[in-house]
């Protein structure tokens, strides 16, 4: 058995990466491939994973996975596994939205979040790391986002479940320090993916899905725990809490979008919330149309 700590190139590692039919986690799956990675792409829609696969080549392998469900995730784990060799990464990046007035969410909206965006990320650490731990390294990227750190109003449980992931991740970075396990979160602000339709992007410049991937693979070559895109909205995040409330709150109300205004009167989000969170949770692999606020 080849083991490898977390770290160094890119090129042989077995990387698995949840939601990696399109968008965000397809780029992502593109940049690895290309690096020299083997990767397996895990999405509940196994015929746009496949597409995605075979378009990118390199062995890539397609499987079917859904987040919300710890028996898909350990089938999907074990099954990347039988076709590649034990995982180095996991990309947990799977990962839906819904945006508007906090008291208008309906249910469906926030157990789909809970469970894909929160639920799904504790689930893969869980299912993942032991194995790692055992063979003494291995990696767990989140791309989680900005709104880890910040909350725009109008994504107030989407919010909450990024601070969540941040949380967790935290607490398991100290059980595992020591054990040759790296845990990194890297938190983009907006990222121009369909899911941005109608939405504001506030201060910061739109990011494209590939500086996200490049985000990702260059935190696999060297592991971090904090990885924010771009750069500076880190340092800013934690600088504003330094600051008195009445002036942390003038500044961030210039930097942060209010996505309640922002998509008032909208209509062109309809499409995607009605595809991504219009039934019962288990919406795992919808990262393709992601969208990360600051």
């Amino acid at each position: 058995m080849v083991v490898r700590a977390a770290g160094g190139p890119v090129a042989g590692k077995v990387v698995a990466v949840t939601g990696g039919a399109q968008g965000i986690g397809r780029e992502i799956a593109r940049v690895l491939v290309d690096a020299g990675a083997r990767v397996v792409i895990g999405d509940k829609d196994l015929e746009a994973a496949q597409a995605a696969a075979d378009e990118l080549g390199g062995g890539t392998v397609a499987l079917a996975l859904d987040v919300a469900s710890t028996a898909s995730f350990r089938g999907f784990l074990s099954a990347a596994e039988q076709s590649q060799g034990p995982l180095d990464v996991l990309v947990n990046n799977a990962g839906v939205m819904w945006v508007g007035p906090f008291d208008e969410e309906p249910d469906t909206a926030t157990d789909a979040m809970l469970a894909v965006n929160l639920h799904g990320v504790i689930r893969g650490v869980r299912l993942a790391a032991p194995a790692m731990r055992k063979r003494g390294g291995g990696q767990i990227v989140t791309v989680a986002s900005a709104a880890s750190r910040l909350a725009p109003p109008g994504e107030a449980t989407y919010a909450a479940t990024k601070h969540g992931v941040l949380g967790y991740l935290t607490a398991v970075r100290e059980e595992l320090r020591g054990s040759g396990v790296a845990i990194t979160a890297v938190m983009p602000v907006v990222v121009d993916t369909t899911l941005a339709a109608g939405t504001d992007a506030g201060g910061a410049a739109l990011l494209r899905p590939e500086h996200v991937a490049e985000a990702v693979a260059s935190a696999i070559r060297r592991p971090r725990f904090e990885v924010t895109v771009p750069g500076y909205v880190g340092p800013l995040a934690r600088a504003g809490l330094l600051l008195p409330q009445r002036l942390r709150d003038a500044v961030l109300r210039r930097m942060v979008p209010d996505q309640v205004r922002a998509v008032r009167g909208s209509n062109t989000r309809a499409g995607y919330e009605s595809r991504a969170l219009g039934g019962a949770p288990g919406y795992g692999g919808v990262r393709d149309e992601e969208r990360h606020d600051d």
